[in-house]
């Protein structure tokens, strides 16, 4: 996880919400390496509306800053959170449900339990619906990811539980991008075509056509709005 503390500072709540819409099936690739011919059939469409945006400032109507509370007055009835713990090694998460689907997830260090006055400091994404303004979101093929944002360097480190991410040469915002096979590939364990042996960090510009894009998380470490 790409996650590092940061300063406090909520940005004010969108006073409108729009209603989830049903998850999509995420475009399928034939598993061959970048070198090959085949190409993505699928195209980027951007999100549906601002509620389902992505950004460096947040997801949706959680934005960076905000604390709980200010996203609970937003949502209102139309959404439940749920405590998830534990979430991933070391972080605790808040699901934001709506229409019985977690939306995302409100990421927190395990054990600081986050109260209603507590500043949002990283979110985290697993659902299609949400993308960036350029189409780009879990389930996204990465050879369309990278048409949107040039160039993809994947790593891995083996200290991050192997967790695999990838960057864009166009791209420096303060999004991170976690890269997994496509759900159809049950051979490989990373999307990245790594120099053997591999070492405790590895990274690569070569992947198969089944990578894609697994989850979303947008942090503002020491950059967080004021409030």
């Amino acid at each position: 996880m790409v996650l590092m503390s940061c300063g406090e500072s909520p940005t004010p709540p969108p006073k409108t919400t729009t209603s989830p819409q049903p998850m999509p099936t995420p475009p399928n690739l034939e598993d061959t390496s970048k070198s090959g011919s085949s190409k993505p059939t699928a195209k980027l469409s951007p999100p549906a509306s601002d509620a389902f945006t992505i950004s460096a400032k947040g997801i949706g109507p959680a934005k960076l800053g905000m604390t709980l509370g200010q996203l609970k007055q937003s949502l209102g009835d139309k959404a439940k959170f749920e405590v998830k713990s534990p979430f991933i090694v070391g972080f605790d998460a808040i699901a934001v449900i709506q229409s019985g689907q977690p939306q995302y997830y409100i990421l927190y260090p395990m054990g600081t339990p986050m109260g209603n006055s507590t500043v949002m400091e990283a979110l985290f994404t697993t659902n299609p619906n949400y993308r960036t303004s350029k189409g780009v979101g879990p389930g996204t093929p990465l050879k369309l990811a990278e048409e949107a944002y040039g160039d993809a360097t994947l790593s891995f480190n083996y200290a991050s539980e192997s967790r695999e991410y990838v960057n864009f040469a166009n791209l420096s915002q303060d999004i991170a991008f976690r890269i997994g096979v496509n759900v159809n590939d049950t051979k490989n364990q990373f999307s990245g075509l790594y120099a053997s042996p591999l070492k405790e960090y590895n990274q690569t510009q070569n992947y198969r056509d089944s990578a894609t894009i697994k989850s979303l998380e947008v942090y503002c470490r020491d950059k967080c709005p004021s409030p």
